[in-house]
């Protein structure tokens, strides 16, 4: 009777595994060691260029307007979303350490996808920000302030947080029966899901649930803001206000199309896509947390002047 307690807690604490082994990108073994100078490569560029704008954009007074505060909110979420995957990414292909406690694997996962709903907020914000100062430009002053930038960083934390602090829950309930073994170069809600040896129903229509209600229906969102900046433009009298807005819409598209095109192709392939090769599906899941972060602080230096000049000046003065 003594050993009944002791046998109950082997019992429940035998439902998860003590570690998870990541095998990387299967498949595409022998492209491990090109992807992994490809992800160092993207790695070094994205904290580069993000730290670098969040540095200017914090030290520089004359940054402290709500775009400006947008992208530095945007430049801590990139740094978190590739921070939390890459470097373990790099281990894997380097064969340095696969394996990963089941807690840490949470944890990881619940980084990933608060970075990246809190992200989707972000860009969500920034659309609804240009569409005000081209839609409504007498209006922009009084509507946009500082205060409600930071009230929609506040926001877009605790939007995130509440849309992933359940799948901890999800996850640690379901029995793992000894499996271990992860195809995968980082830890996601249903890959881990998917190792489970039960019903896993209400992991899979919570994923798509608030796929749906977060990052769904901010691209419907931010693409019916866009479309109505775009009419706005085309009625400017001066064709050159014209092309310059273009171009800068077009950029923020491309941008918003690469951060959300492989990210919602993942989310729903792990629901619907069954003949989707597995080495497609995880390269793909790769790319929307490394890919973005390269790209959004280039993107959005390039085309605010006033950011542009100031960076260089940092970069001018690190070179001296």
């Amino acid at each position: 009777l003594r050993c009944l307690p002791t046998m109950a807690a082997a019992n429940e604490t035998s439902l998860h595994p003590a570690s998870l082994l990541l095998l990387g990108m299967v498949g595409l073994e022998d492209l491990h060691p090109c992807l992994s100078a490809l992800f160092c490569l993207g790695y070094i560029l994205a904290l580069l260029g993000n730290a670098i704008l969040l540095f200017v954009i914090v030290t520089e007074r004359s940054l402290h307007e709500p775009l400006c505060l947008l992208l530095a909110m945007l430049a801590v979420a990139d740094l978190v979303l590739s921070s939390s995957t890459v470097p373990k990414a790099l281990s894997v292909f380097w064969s340095l350490s696969k394996e990963m406690s089941f807690p840490a694997c949470l944890a990881q996962m619940f980084l990933v996808h608060v970075s990246f709903v809190a992200e989707s907020s972000i860009l969500l914000a920034m659309a609804l920000d240009r569409y005000v100062a081209i839609c409504a430009p007498l209006r922009y002053a009084t509507t946009i302030t500082p205060s409600l930038v930071a009230k929609i960083g506040l926001a877009a934390l605790a939007r995130s947080f509440c849309v992933m602090f359940p799948t901890i829950f999800l996850l640690w309930r379901l029995p793992y029966c000894g499996h271990h073994v992860m195809p995968h170069t980082y830890c996601e809600h249903m890959g881990i899901a998917r190792l489970a040896c039960a019903d896993i129903s209400a992991n899979i229509w919570y994923g798509f649930a608030t796929t749906l209600l977060s990052p769904g229906v901010d691209v419907v969102l931010i693409g019916v803001s866009y479309v109505l900046i775009l009419r706005a433009v085309f009625r400017l009298p001066a064709k050159e206000a014209r092309l310059k807005a273009v171009g800068t819409c077009s950029s923020h598209a491309c941008v918003i199309l690469v951060f959300y095109t492989p990210a919602l192709f993942s989310f729903f392939a792990h629901r619907f896509g069954h003949g989707v090769p597995h080495r497609v599906h995880i390269l793909v899941a790769n790319v929307y947390v490394l890919l973005p972060p390269v790209l959004n602080p280039i993107v959005y230096t390039t085309k605010h002047k006033l950011l542009r000049e100031k960076v260089s000046q940092v970069l001018f003065r690190t070179g001296r």
